[in-house]
C-alpha cells in the first residue's frame, strides 16, 4: 500500500523497498524529492510503495480540547519517566537545611529581595556536581586530547570543584562533598 503525496510533509522519514529510508525535502503536485543515503531522487509515491519510517498515530471521535490532551500527554510521560518532583526531602541535604530558603538581598534596600527553597538551590549544585564528573570522565576518555590537554582539562574541572567547596555545608554526608582532590 503506497502512501498518497497528501499524507507527506516535509522532513518525514519514509522507507521506499529499493532505495531504504530517506527524508522527504521537497514536495509538488505529485512527486516528493527524498534524500536517501546513496544520493537525493524524485519519486511519485503512488506508485514506488513507499511506506512510513517512523511511528505515527491517529486519533478519531477524541472530544477534548487540545491543550488537556496536550497536558494530560506530558504528565502521563513525566509519571512514566519518573521526573515528577516530589515533595519528598532531597537526598543528601544536611536535615538543618531540610524545607529551607536561601535569602538574597540586594545592598539597594528599593530593591525586591528573592528567595529561593534550599532544596531546589541544592539540586542545582548536585547538578552541577554530577555534570562536573561526567566531564571530568569524558576529557579522561578522549582519544583527541593529548595528555598534556587533558591534564589542563583537568585542572579548570579541579578549580570549579575548589570553588564549589563552599556549599559543603549544605551535604549531609562528608563523601558527597567537594574535594579538590
Amino acid at each position: 500500500m503506497s502512501l498518497a503525496i497528501e499524507t507527506l510533509h516535509i522532513g518525514m522519514r519514509v522507507h521506499h523497498p529499493r532505495y531504504g529510508v530517506g527524508v522527504v525535502k521537497a514536495l509538488t503536485e505529485h512527486t516528493a524529492d527524498i534524500s536517501f543515503d546513496d544520493a537525493p531522487r524524485t519519486v511519485d509515491p503512488q506508485v514506488s510503495e513507499l511506506s512510513r519510517a517512523e511511528a505515527t498515530a491517529s486519533l478519531s471521535e477524541l472530544q477534548m480540547p487540545l491543550n488537556n490532551l496536550i497536558r494530560e500527554t506530558a504528565q502521563a510521560v513525566v509519571d512514566a519517566l519518573g521526573l515528577q518532583k516530589s515533595d519528598a526531602i532531597v537526598e543528601g541535604i544536611a536535615n538543618r537545611w531540610q524545607g529551607g530558603t536561601l535569602v538574597l538581598k540586594p545592598a539597594d534596600a528599593s530593591l525586591q529581595a528573592k528567595e529561593v527553597p534550599l532544596d531546589t538551590f541544592f539540586h542545582k549544585i548536585v547538578m552541577i556536581r554530577n555534570n562536573l564528573r561526567v566531564l571530568e570522565q569524558k576529557v579522561n576518555a578522549s582519544e583527541k586530547l593529548s595528555d598534556g590537554d587533558k591534564f589542563e582539562m583537568q585542572q579548570y574541572i579541579t578549580r570549579c570543584y575548589g570553588s564549589l567547596t563552599t556549599f559543603n555545608i549544605l551535604f549531609k554526608s562528608k563523601e558527597d562533598q567537594f574535594a579538590t582532590t
